[in-house]
């Protein structure tokens, strides 16, 4: 669902777009004013304290109370009087303020069904942990995820990705409207149980258009038979929906059944706050411990390592080297697996390896055309050469096969966007939840910096810094693997007018 829009006299105020119209005609408000209406407009009749407001029009920042009052004014200025000559927000000596007339709030709109690809498509929901277990949650997500994997490595099907699958677990909802919402016609459900040194495993098949059940079979093996039903459930689902069954090319499995929880259990920390790749690390150093033949943890540790030096904008030689040597290493263990080719692909880049990485990212493709993944990184690849146009195409792949992705998407797809001088487009963007409290911030600073919003670019540059106090424009662009002059120079230019460091 897209996010609420709030209607009020001849206005429509719609917080997400950053917009407001006036009997349908936009008018010129800035985003200070557009988020300080927004929490008003939210909670008409009631009076919001100063420091309250504060937060909402100024997230994170320290500023004085001028500048509220300042953004009150202007804002009753655009708005005009009400209907019968009163004020939109009312002041509350002392205390704060209140918006005074009637609001209607309109529920997020449906997002648009996608339509269904040419080749049977599916999507593998989260498994249901049936354990009383608590800590067989990541069991549970791991045995969903393989499948993921496994199933995507079929050039017949079309394959929905893990972030987005996973954003429905533990909801209740219709298997079409799922289906509808990721675009596909099949959907794979089941459970899983782990005691004992056991599993059982329950598995349907449904097809979201008929409402017919495919396929349904239940395992009861011993756990060190986990990845053969993996295998087994794998192959059943390919032979239902091509008729005919397709062997990939063998997987690295693990030999320790807790080196593959700590997998599990780190990558959902990949892309979360720099507390929370610490953790992961951790766990993944402890997964190459117990399991040092096992691939996974060094595709993940290299990424872990890559994002700790390519976000502080502080010193890079070091961790960049350990990232490259882990992600060869993973290569080297499980040249298989498309995950690991496209990691390496893209710290390859990243040396300016630019050959060996465009080899790379090749074989990631041919092991895997579902692996979103891929797509959005060779995005971001493809930008910085110059190849724009090449850039969206990849970007928009990514984000059919992953409708509900990880916020590093939107920051890519801003960059894109921004590159192609969709300055509007990118503003939208990453203004986005999912990423706008991310370093995605310097394309927000530059895009609105390059439609002339010099003031909102200058806050959001300042906002940025808070969260990468070492960032300069000099560093970034030395360490970013452009191969278009053009391209660099159009990015530095919105980065200066922004007021980023130089």
């Amino acid at each position: 669902m897209q996010g609420s829009r709030f209607a009020f006299g001849p206005f429509v105020l719609d917080p997400a777009a950053g917009t407001l119209l006036r009997d349908d005609e936009p008018v010129a408000v800035g985003h200070r004013g557009v988020m300080l209406l927004a929490a008003l407009v939210a909670r008409p009749g009631e009076i919001l304290d100063k420091a309250a407001l504060m937060d909402a029009g100024w997230p994170g920042m320290a500023v004085e109370e001028g500048n509220l009052t300042v953004q009150i004014s202007q804002l009753r200025k655009l708005l005009g009087p009400t209907a019968d000559g009163g004020e939109w927000i009312a002041t509350v000596p002392r205390i704060g303020y209140r918006f005074t007339g009637a609001v209607e709030q309109h529920g997020g709109t449906k997002r648009k069904p996608l339509p269904l690809p040419d080749k049977p498509s599916i999507a593998v929901l989260p498994f249901v942990n049936l354990g009383n277990d608590p800590e067989q949650e990541s069991f549970a997500d791991g045995l969903t995820e393989d499948l993921i994997t496994d199933l995507s490595r079929t050039a017949g099907l079309f394959v929905i990705a893990r972030n987005s699958a996973f954003a429905y677990k533990g909801k209740a909802m219709d298997v079409r409207d799922i289906a509808e919402d990721l675009g596909v016609r099949y959907l794979l459900e089941g459970s899983a149980r782990r005691a004992a040194g056991r599993v059982r495993i329950n598995a349907q098949l449904v097809d979201a258009v008929s409402g017919d059940h495919l396929w349904a079979e239940r395992f009861d093996r011993g756990l060190d038979d986990i990845f053969a039903v993996q295998d087994e459930v794998t192959g059943k689902i390919v032979e239902a929906l091509l008729g005919r069954l397709q062997a990939s090319p063998p997987r690295n499995r693990p030999k320790n059944i807790e080196a593959y929880d700590l997998c599990v259990r780190a990558r959902k920390l990949m892309d979360d706050t720099p507390q929370s790749a610490r953790e992961a690390h951790l766990m993944l150093t402890r997964a190459v411990s117990l399991d040092p033949d096992y691939a996974e943890p060094y595709r993940w540790l290299a990424m872990n390592h890559w994002m700790g030096w390519v976000h502080s904008g502080g010193p890079t030689e070091p961790n960049r080297n350990i990232a490259l040597e882990l992600a060869r290493k993973a290569v080297q263990m499980d040249p298989n697996d498309a995950g690991c080719r496209w990691v390496l692909a893209y710290l390859l880049a990243y040396e300016r390896s630019f050959a060996e990485a465009d080899a790379e990212f090749a074989k990631a493709i041919a092991l895997d055309p579902n692996e979103a993944d891929t797509f959005a990184a060779l995005s971001d690849i493809a930008v910085l050469a110059g190849r724009v146009e090449e850039g969206l195409e990849h970007i928009r792949k990514a984000f059919r096969l992953n409708p509900f992705p990880a916020s590093w998407y939107y920051l890519t797809l801003g960059q894109v966007l921004y590159a192609a001088g969709d300055y509007e487009a990118a503003v939208e963007t990453l203004r986005r939840d999912e990423t706008y409290r991310t370093s995605s911030r310097r394309f927000l600073a530059a895009s609105l910096a390059q439609l002339g919003r010099l003031d909102e670019a200058r806050a959001e540059a300042e906002l940025f810094l808070v969260g990468n106090p070492d960032f300069t424009t000099c560093h970034w662009a030395a360490t970013e693997p452009f191969r278009d002059a053009a391209t660099l120079a159009h990015f530095i230019d919105g980065y200066r007018k922004a007021g980023l460091p130089e």
